[in-house]
């Protein structure tokens, strides 16, 4: 009875945390927040990573790592979508069968897939954020792919597709996933991280830069 109350109590606090984001409301956030969250706009950010790694690790410790990355967002990535989600079947806030969907709002007609826990998006992002963050010891990069995976998980909820509670679930997936993978890349290539990297500002200038570009395209479209 007592675990019953807590969990009730949970999902009150998630759906007002969810209503709270989605709430709030301005017209160039909604370009923002929808671009931001979008798969493809991050491709040159993971290409510079990629270039990081090449440039500073021999070819053959390069490709174990590489291999390592698409196996923590592979691992992410199926555990919460083939998993975890049917078993769940927690609807999404935006999903016309959840009695929720009235009090959220959507932007450009988007409501995502069915189920929405975990979030295969904090999942994936949190992956290669913890993955980079046990790669590699430089403190901004590791700021700045944290950040980025947080302001990913909190476009979602602005968009409605997500619950909180479905980006904290899919992130800690993510944490799981790069901490076994990391493990297993570690032990197997014997790395250990060293004090200083060549060209690791990179991924954070072409990070940048492609936010800044969102921010762009967030403001003019919101003026015209």
């Amino acid at each position: 009875m007592i675990l019953i109350d807590v969990l009730s109590r949970l999902v009150e606090i998630d759906t007002d945390l969810l209503l709270a984001v989605n709430g709030w409301r301005a017209e160039w956030a909604d370009y923002f927040m929808f671009v931001f969250s979008g798969k493809w706009i991050w491709v040159p950010m993971y290409v510079s990573i990629f270039y990081v790694i090449v440039r500073n690790f021999n070819w053959q410790m390069a490709l174990w790592c590489v291999i390592a990355v698409a196996l923590t967002i592979i691992f992410a990535d199926q555990v919460c979508a083939t998993v975890i989600r049917p078993l769940v079947c927690r609807l999404r806030p935006t999903n016309p069968e959840n009695p929720l969907s009235e009090l959220v709002q959507i932007v450009n007609d988007y409501r995502g897939g069915r189920y929405g826990f975990p979030s295969c998006h904090a999942a994936n992002t949190f992956g290669l954020a913890f993955f980079i963050f046990y790669l590699f010891r430089n403190r901004a990069l590791n700021w700045f792919i944290m950040l980025w995976a947080v302001v990913t998980c909190y476009s979602r909820s602005y968009l409605g597709v997500h619950y909180p509670g479905d980006l904290l679930a899919g992130a800690f997936v993510g944490f799981v996933g790069a901490s076994l993978c990391y493990w297993l890349f570690s032990r197997l290539c014997k790395y250990r991280r060293k004090e200083s990297y060549e060209h690791i500002y990179v991924p954070i200038w072409v990070g940048g830069i492609t936010i800044s570009g969102i921010l762009a395209y967030a403001l003019v479209r919101a003026m015209l």
